[in-house]
């Protein structure tokens, strides 16, 4: 049964021979997305990312599948080691220098057995060197390639939103000092009234024993005891 084009693999197939092209396509159409594209320069600008053969790509356009490359990731490369202006070893330094594309497998294929080369190729981060003609056996072998790039994704979307979670998190917490500090502030608000308010208290203290003092003096003044003056122990009215 047919897998929906978006839940299958998608395969980024290079080679600048038309029948190596369309053979590979034959053999994994049937069960993965397949773009291909005829350079390396024109592979790397299939994704994101600028070759070195821009006059190439200007005279022949890239040969690739009407799917928006934009759309859709790409879970493996496979490209011919021997292509004019950028090979298939520059092509795999390329992405393995990249930080956003470093986890893509890549397998080199080619029509000349050099032990040198193929050492090379693994070195640099191949997974696999397959001689031509490519066999369907030999693309069988790149589904654990696939799969492992599809839980690396996996992994690196769920860092990256716990990630988020903790930055809003500590933001969230910066936030909570400025505000504890209102109440804070309210308290020496209050704290200041009641300083200023206990002078106030004692002046009008203060002033309320003067006005009592004063009040007594008074009646004092108007007692029947002194208004009338003593004369040799003589009281006389005035």
């Amino acid at each position: 049964m047919a897998i929906a084009a978006e839940s299958k693999f998608h395969v980024l197939a290079v080679d600048d021979s038309l029948i190596d092209r369309k053979l590979i396509e034959k053999l994994l159409k049937t069960s993965y997305q397949v773009t291909t594209v005829d350079s390396g320069s024109k592979a790397l600008e299939f994704l994101g990312l600028h070759g070195d053969d821009e006059q190439s790509n200007a005279t022949n356009p890239p040969s690739v599948s009407p799917n928006n490359h934009q759309e859709v990731e790409v879970n493996l490369i496979i490209t011919d080691y021997c292509m004019p202006g950028m090979t298939g070893y520059d092509l795999l330094k390329k992405v393995k220098e990249s930080s956003s594309l470093r986890n893509i497998p890549v397998v080199i294929m080619s029509s000349e057995n050099v032990p040198s080369r193929i050492t090379r190729c693994l070195e640099e981060g191949a997974e696999e060197f397959f001689l031509k003609p490519v066999q369907l056996s030999d693309l069988n072998r790149l589904i654990p390639y696939m799969m492992k790039t599809k839980v690396k994704n996996q992994e690196q979307e769920h860092q990256e939103s716990q990630h988020e979670v903790e930055d809003t998190e500590s933001q969230s917490q910066a936030l909570q000092p400025s505000e504890h500090q209102q109440p804070q502030s309210t308290s020496n608000q209050q704290q200041q009234q009641q300083s200023l308010t206990q002078p106030q208290q004692q002046h009008h203290h203060h002033q309320q024993q003067v006005s009592d003092n004063k009040r007594k003096v008074v009646e004092e003044g108007l007692s029947p005891d002194r208004t009338r003056p003593r004369y040799n122990g003589i009281a006389t009215v005035s």
